[in-house]
């Protein structure tokens, strides 16, 4: 990896000698979407980290515009990303499991399934007006060659289709695949090494210069570009550079939070060089919540908000989200709009001034949002937020209240061998073990005064009965019109794994796998 590094470096230097661009025209902007891995709503300095160690991102924020209710489609890494770029809840694009109840599902190396192509991914419609589309990093909607990136309407990828779990031993499991387009050039912890001792690795920077060197080679041939870049090191194993190693006060998962910080700083300062920032639209998010159940040295921080990752409480599902356009979104505003990672998909075609394709879509265009004028723009748009674990409706958000129509974070088994996904945050009849319905008299907090989820409002208060009277006619009218796609993620077997991928015979790292005995994939949680 070194050595591509610096082969890297050396290309990037001659090319980027000379940095002059003329902006495309301004009615197709670029478009980059920066999507973290399990990244908390409290990383961030500006959403008030103590510790201050993301100046860069704090600075996106004071040039652009805060989302603090902004939230992901899923409280798990596949189903979000699969719902980022199709515009739809994963109950409608099929990546959910019905293998038990409630159940979360994404694409380990053993699963058979992956993006359905009825499904039409946010590139393949760019290209409508000329956009040449990358994706940077993880993919995670299916590793076997069908539901790859540039089967989807990508151009371009670097990266990887799955977790960078491992090392593994290759007679029993593949190490995941790093692909450069449409063939493997290499793999974790072979070519591409992460330290699991240390925490080092240059991953991260891997994925910088290839976003830096796209960004320039678009702005030199004056097409509107989409960047989708989505690097990996705040998924547990995190890992950094040895340039960050050891410099946070975090532990080893700062380190990593501090190096995405200064490349998404180069980034903006990229842009601004090459004189396209006031034409590209940049949005920073993450997939879903910080992973509390990892401890405190591989996992971040939700701040105020209840439990974590695979959770429908807050900690799961609202993210950290920064909008930045110079010239276009008003500097150091905030907007209170209930937002959605779904919505980023709608946004887009807005900007891009493409029309939306003929399906049901579950995201709004925020462009009335990031357009207006006067910064905390108090104009918002009444609108509902679906908290799913499967395909069971967990709760909903409307205006400041959640109610809850199912609960529990992890099993009670899970929970007594060590594994607890709201450490330090048990709410008694809340935080359930069990999963527990609601269904006829919904758990409802004022997540205003109760952003922690753990004083649910008194089923006698009138205050309970004015919003169920709200909020049941929403969720009745979602579930009537609800028409689930077939669920994709039912089904594993060891022969789907990563064991001989495009391009391992130029590589000489071609495995040999099993026979296929499919099994019904098992979701504990």
């Amino acid at each position: 990896m070194d050595t591509f590094i610096k082969s890297f470096t050396i290309i990037s230097f001659l090319t980027y000698g000379c940095v002059s661009a003329t902006p495309v025209n301004a009615s197709t902007p670029n478009i980059i979407i920066m999507l973290m891995d399990d990244m908390g709503w409290g990383d961030l300095g500006v959403f008030g980290q103590p510790s201050k160690e993301t100046p860069n991102l704090d600075k996106m924020a004071a040039q652009g515009m805060l989302f603090p209710n902004f939230y992901t489609a899923n409280p798990l890494c596949s189903p979000s990303r699969a719902s980022l770029l199709t515009g739809r809840l994963p109950v409608r694009n099929g990546f959910y499991t019905t293998n038990g109840h409630a159940r979360n599902a994404y694409t380990p190396q053993e699963m058979v399934g992956g993006i359905s192509s009825d499904e039409i991914l946010l590139p393949r419609l760019l290209k409508k007006k000329g956009y040449v589309s990358k994706i940077v990093g993880k993919w995670h909607l299916g590793h076997r060659p069908k539901f790859l990136p540039l089967e989807h309407g990508f151009d371009q990828w670097f990266g990887a289709p799955n977790c960078h779990f491992g090392p593994y031993n290759s007679s029993e499991r593949p190490n995941v695949p790093v692909y450069n387009n449409s063939e493997m050039v290499g793999r974790y912890y072979e070519e591409f090494q992460i330290n699991r001792k240390t925490g080092e690795s240059n991953l991260t920077q891997l994925y910088l210069q290839e976003a830096l060197g796209f960004i320039h080679q678009q702005s030199l041939s004056r097409k509107p570009f989409f960047l989708y870049w989505a690097p990996d090191s705040t998924h547990s194993p995190v890992y950094a550079s040895k340039r960050f190693l050891g410099r946070s006060r975090r532990g080893r998962y700062g380190d990593a939070v501090m190096e995405i910080d200064d490349s998404v700083g180069q980034i903006l300062s990229w842009l601004s060089t090459l004189g396209i920032e006031q034409n590209t639209f940049v949005f920073f998010t993450s997939d879903n919540g910080a992973a509390v159940m990892s401890g405190p040295n591989e996992s971040g921080s939700n701040g105020p908000f209840l439990c974590g990752k695979e959770t429908t409480f807050e900690g799961g599902m609202r993210e950290p989200a920064v909008a930045w356009w110079p010239g276009h979104i008003p500097g150091a505003s905030v907007s209170f709009q209930l937002s959605s990672l779904m919505d980023l998909f709608s946004t887009s075609l807005s900007l891009a001034g493409v029309s939306p394709p003929n399906r049901t879509l579950d995201g709004l265009d925020l462009t009335p949002v990031l357009l207006n004028s006067h910064p905390n723009n108090t104009s918002l748009t009444d609108r509902p937020i679906f908290y799913y674990r499967g395909n069971q409706l967990m709760a909903v958000r409307l205006g400041p209240y959640k109610a809850h129509y199912w609960t529990w974070s992890n099993s009670l088994e899970e929970f007594e061998s060590g594994i607890n996904f709201c450490p330090g945050q048990e709410v008694p009849g809340v935080t359930t073990h069990v999963q527990k319905e609601h269904t006829m008299q919904p758990l409802i907090f004022h997540l205003g005064r109760d952003p922690g989820e753990k004083y649910p409002i008194s089923v006698l208060s009138m205050e309970y009965q004015t919003v169920l009277r709200r909020i049941a006619p929403v969720v009745k009218q979602h579930l009537d019109s609800l028409v689930p796609a077939a669920p994709q993620l039912n089904m594993c077997d060891l022969a789907a794994m990563n064991w001989a991928p495009a391009g391992c015979e130029k590589l000489g790292k071609c495995l040999n796998g099993p026979e296929s005995l499919p099994w019904k994939c098992e979701w504990p949680h």
